[in-house]
Formats: C-alpha cells, sequence, structure tokens
C-alpha cells in the first residue's frame, strides 16, 4: 500500500522559508514522478511544482517560480520542496503525490499545514 507522509510545515513569517519533506513508502519511489500542491481555504487545489523521476526535470506554478524549489533523494525515498521568500497568499495545507503511469496523480498525502503571516 502506498503511503506518502508530509512534515515540515508550521507558521512563519513573510519573507521566511520552509522546507517541507514527503517520505514514501510502498512503491518503487524512483519509478514515480512526484508533485506538490496546496489548497487554501474556500480556493481549488492549486499546482506547486512537479519532478521528474530521477529529478532532472522540474516544473513550477506561476506563482511560485523562482521563490520555491522542488528536489527528490531517491535513496531515501523522500521528496522535498524548499520555499523562500514566503508570503501570506502562500498560506495553504501543501500535499505530496505520485504520478501513476497513466499520468495523473493516484496516491495522496494527508497534507502539511503552512502558514504565513504578515
Amino acid at each position: 500500500q502506498v503511503q506518502l507522509v508530509e512534515s515540515g510545515g508550521g507558521l512563519v513569517q513573510a519573507g521566511g522559508s520552509l522546507r517541507l519533506s514527503c517520505a514514501a513508502s510502498g512503491r518503487t519511489f524512483s519509478n514515480y514522478a512526484m508533485g506538490w500542491f496546496r489548497q487554501a481555504p474556500g480556493k481549488e487545489r492549486e499546482f506547486v511544482a512537479a519532478i521528474s523521476r530521477s529529478g532532472g526535470a522540474t516544473y513550477f506554478g506561476d506563482s511560485v517560480k523562482g521563490r520555491f524549489t522542488i528536489s527528490r533523494d531517491n535513496a531515501k525515498n523522500t521528496l522535498y520542496l524548499q520555499m523562500n521568500s514566503l508570503k501570506p497568499e502562500d498560506t495553504a495545507v501543501y500535499y505530496c503525490a505520485t504520478k501513476g503511469r497513466l499520468g495523473s496523480y493516484d496516491y495522496w498525502g494527508q497534507g502539511t499545514q503552512v502558514t504565513v503571516s504578515s
């Protein structure tokens, strides 16, 4: 059974940084692309970033480009999201997900709350 567990969320002031982690188990981690999404209260889920199986290719949503970095450690079965220059509008629950072989994200973590105060 695939399990994804996010950690690293918390309360930070605007301009600060946080690093989120996503520990994966239950499938061969390096065989799957991964992504981060977020959802703020009253808003739809938003794509944040994605990374290829090897980590050689990364993609970012327009709202986080230049501020966030996605990476992975396949030896540790862990996905990361480094968030710098945080803004109050980055406040949301952040989720990691695996991208299945059919191209859709098929397994999701429970989420970790990130709150950025102004």
